[in-house]
């Protein structure tokens, strides 16, 4: 998803190789990627963490390339995908159980779209927003975050990766990260 709400216009990513062929120094086998990567889903890793794992300690630069099948892809295979789409999963997140008690850093968290690194004191969003009813800033940013969550479940609910009768409530938020 693109800078929806914000005034960046966020061209830069990640360039893939050409060459789609494993590289020569990596020696490992596709049998032996795919019990890394179910070993690390069991472990409760999402497909990300368990692609920079991957990458970062094992030297496996594209499981693609190695194994012929995304991440995401292998973990269906062996009945091991999230049941909710981890971009959702990690929007519903923010909303639980990221947020600071001043608007300031309210706003820096909520804004930004990925992993975010929880506070010490991390309260969720709703919590902070009863305590202090004056924060507007926050309680906008809220506002922007479930509507990204709702737009994101439509399509999901139209690619059958949701089923149709899934709803988020900011109620029930919680017990879905958790």
């Amino acid at each position: 998803m693109g800078r929806m709400h914000s005034k960046g216009k966020g061209m830069s990513s990640s360039a893939l190789p050409y060459k789609r062929s494993p590289p020569s120094w990596c020696k490992t086998t596709a049998t032996e990627v795919t019990d890394q990567i179910c070993k690390l889903a069991r472990k409760g890793m999402t497909p990300s963490q368990i692609g920079v794992i991957l990458r970062d300690s094992n030297g496996i630069p594209q499981v693609n390339s190695v194994t012929g099948s995304k991440i995401l892809r292998i973990l269906k295979g062996h009945g091991l995908a999230p049941e909710i789409p981890e971009d959702l999963y990690h929007l519903i997140k923010k909303i639980c159980a990221t947020a600071a008690p001043a608007a300031r850093a309210a706003r820096t968290l909520v804004t930004d779209i990925g992993v975010v690194t929880l506070c010490a004191h991390a309260v969720s969003v709703r919590k902070h927003l009863e305590r202090s009813r004056k924060d507007k800033d926050g309680k906008f940013r809220l506002i922007l975050v479930e509507s990204r969550i709702h737009r994101l479940a439509r399509y999901y609910k139209r690619a059958r990766k949701l089923p149709p009768n899934w709803k988020y409530e900011s109620a029930t938020a919680s017990t879905m990260v958790s």
